[in-house]
């Protein structure tokens, strides 16, 4: 769905955190390198460098986000809901850079910094939230939708461990925990005020009510609660930024 018109979506409109050209990307990543990473040039390193291309890449990406989330709201529409246990989205920086289409933006920034964004590119983890043409097809639908402009959302698992690594050692094949998550994520959001909780196990207790019917409860072993995490669905070089939301427990 188009951007609503009565929405002002112009980048002369938004705050400065939304330009495409290089001087403002260049400016937005030393932004992020001080007030998300707390460094500064001379001591980052080249995961501080990745992430604050990264939150300055998202910070473009959640100003069409808003404007896609009030024009849906006010229009009322309805959203298609897609529900899959996986979503191998892949690597996040390189795919909006593209969608934006600002990929020699941002490689002339970074050069005027010092910085090579094929180096930065290849420091990005592969989300370990699939493992296979499940979980690829899932993603590619979600990409298809915001592309196409369709109000969508989808909804799955953050998994906190991707499938495994694998490694060689003494000639032996042996498997490796996938810690895709332990230098963090900037493209979710979590939204700790969105929470459920979701019973496991246990027993069934019975019995006979006042009016004689029997009646049975479940009495759960444990929850768990589940926390949302929402990361942004940007479309081939349109403005509709949809939702994937991941729920981690």
């Amino acid at each position: 769905m188009a951007a609503d018109p009565t929405v002002d979506t112009s980048l002369s409109a938004q705050p400065a955190r939304s330009g495409l050209d290089a001087d403002a990307l260049q400016r937005d990543v030393i932004d992020n390198l001080i007030c998300m990473q707390a460094r500064y040039p001379a001591i980052a390193t080249p995961h501080d460098w990745y992430m604050a291309l990264a939150y300055s890449v998202r910070d473009r990406l959640l100003a069409r986000w808003v404007a896609t989330v009030q024009t849906h709201a006010a229009r009322e529409v309805r959203l298609a809901c897609y529900l899959s246990a996986e979503f191998l989205i892949g690597p996040q920086l390189g795919n909006n850079i593209v969608n934006l289409g600002i990929e020699t933006n941002a490689r002339a920034a970074m050069q005027a910094l010092g910085q090579d964004l094929d180096t930065l590119l290849a420091l990005e983890e592969e989300p370990g939230l699939g493992n296979g043409g499940l979980g690829r097809l899932a993603a590619c639908y979600l990409d298809s939708l915001a592309t196409l402009e369709i109000p969508a959302i989808g909804y799955g698992i953050r998994y906190e461990f991707g499938i495994f690594d694998q490694v060689i050692r003494d000639g032996w094949q042996e498997e490796v925990t996938d810690k895709w998550l332990q230098k963090g994520n900037p493209w979710e959001i979590v939204r700790p005020d969105v929470t459920f909780y979701v019973s496991f196990g246990g027993r069934t207790e019975s019995e006979t009510d006042a009016q004689g019917h029997l009646r049975v409860r479940w009495v759960p072993a444990n929850k768990v609660k589940g926390v949302a995490c929402d990361i942004p669905m940007l479309g081939f070089r349109v403005n509709t930024c949809n939702t994937l939301r991941l729920w981690k427990s």
